[in-house]
């Protein structure tokens, strides 16, 4: 018995032995006089036992049935047995027509063993931090290092850009590594899609800072270079906690993007890239929260699409020589011996390189024309007779060619960026046109 059966029992007692009124009973127990009087019945007829309601321990008349608890348990250790019991309920309606609530989920996952409650797990400290007011005032982003393919494809990053204010995933981007050209291309389609906002929210990863002792404090990134030039603050926190927003979304895309994949059948990253969107307007329906005040603080870039290019290139400086020749990433361009170009002898020129693996010089906004010498090319020594200008080059090239063999390293400059996104986007434009990639090769018919 629990304590108000025995409450109840001495109730009854007192108005059997009529010591208490029937009326004050059920007054004292919150029950008609009706109500009292069966109790008292029973009382006489089976004793104390029939204080206790007679239906304690049998099955609820809206229980599931044990079939139908059995069959989705079933389905969740085949096809969901690392889900938690949000998302495995979601799945059970969507692809098996199974209508159950989360907390029946969650109670049948515990007893099965397939899910441990936050009471027992370890208990973590997070210090509280507001969020901020407007949309675009504030993102976060962050690189995640994952099997994202499990199985299907190698380890890949990726990059996400998540709104401090809602909680909204704003971009998603897939690739190979996180790199200063990724990091390019996908903000260049975040400011595409949304428009540039206030600050972005970021770690000390090298693509953000500079993390030399004596550049430290006056050195800039080639990244935040193209913030500076956009009029974007570039915000770097002292510790992983400070930007928990975006690492707690990291480790909610780590359990639902990897399933969601696995669901569709999404082996690449060229696939994942087309798909993610839907997932982004489904994640932002469940878990985003509106601001606190409604105004959006992204603001339009109001820059051509070629000026765009050239703030997302990688840019840096070289000098010319008398001979209008320069030297960048062990290679050798030529710049044309015009009239206008021989008066810019020994200037220095902006070298521009593109994430898709165009490159570009130019003086003073205007364009150079150029041929390029390429020092860890196999060289025809023809070109030395044929070409007298080129003859020194060449010379040069050998000697440095000679000592590279010599000690067993011909590589491109340690010092330049890496390139496995040029490499990705020639891959995507050479399948759709293997002309645009190397357009000298083209030789157009004169059939009809």
């Amino acid at each position: 018995m629990t304590d108000k059966d025995i409450y109840r029992l001495g109730i009854i007692q007192r108005v059997h032995d009529h010591t208490l009124l029937q009326r004050e009973a059920a007054r004292l127990l919150e029950l008609t006089v009706r109500q009292v009087q069966r109790v008292l019945r029973r009382y006489r007829e089976y004793g104390a036992a029939s204080v206790v309601s007679a239906r304690r321990g049998r099955p609820g008349n809206n229980r599931i049935p044990e079939d139908l608890r059995c069959a989705a348990l079933q389905l969740i250790r085949q096809h969901y047995a690392d889900f938690g019991p949000t998302l495995a309920t979601e799945k059970l309606l969507e692809r098996h027509g199974i209508p159950v609530s989360v907390e029946t989920v969650r109670n049948w996952m515990i007893s099965d063993g397939l899910w441990r409650p936050h009471s027992r797990r370890q208990v973590h400290i997070y210090q509280p931090r507001h969020r901020r007011d407007c949309l675009g005032e504030l993102i976060q982003l962050d690189g995640s290092h994952h099997a994202w393919f499990e199985e299907r494809a190698p380890k890949c990053c990726l990059l996400v850009y998540i709104d401090d204010a809602t909680g909204r995933l704003m971009h998603l981007r897939f690739c190979d590594s996180e790199s200063a050209f990724d990091y390019m291309t996908a903000t260049r389609e975040y400011i595409d899609l949304h428009g540039k906002p206030v600050a972005f929210y970021s770690d000390k990863h090298a693509v953000f800072r500079v993390n030399g002792t004596d550049a430290r404090r006056s050195g800039t990134t080639q990244f935040g270079r193209a913030l500076r030039d956009l009029s974007i603050e570039l915000i770097c926190a002292n510790s992983s906690q400070a930007k928990g927003r975006v690492e707690r979304a990291n480790q909610t895309l780590q359990d639902r993007l990897v399933k969601e994949m696995r669901l569709h059948n999404i082996s690449s990253i060229s696939e994942a890239n087309r798909w993610v969107a839907g997932f982004i307007d489904d994640f932002n329906r469940r878990f985003s929260r509106p601001p606190k005040y409604p105004k959006d603080l992204h603001r339009p870039a109001n820059l051509a699409p070629e000026e765009l290019d050239d703030i997302f290139a990688w840019q840096d400086l070289r000098k010319l020589s008398k001979a209008l020749t320069f030297q960048y990433d062990k290679m050798i361009y030529l710049i044309e011996p015009t009239d206008e170009n021989t008066r810019i002898a020994g200037e220095r020129v902006t070298v521009y390189e593109y994430p898709d693996g165009r490159i570009a010089f130019r003086y003073a906004h205007r364009l150079l024309r150029y041929q390029v010498f390429d020092r860890l090319a196999c060289v025809d020594q023809g070109a030395i007779v044929d070409n007298k200008r080129l003859g020194a080059v060449l010379r040069l090239a050998l000697e440095k060619q000679d000592e590279q063999e010599a000690e067993g390293q011909r590589s491109r400059s340690k010092k330049m960026p890496r390139r496995r996104a040029q490499e990705r986007a020639l891959e995507e434009l050479r399948a759709m046109n293997p002309v645009l990639v190397n357009p000298e090769d083209f030789v157009p018919s004169l059939k009809r």
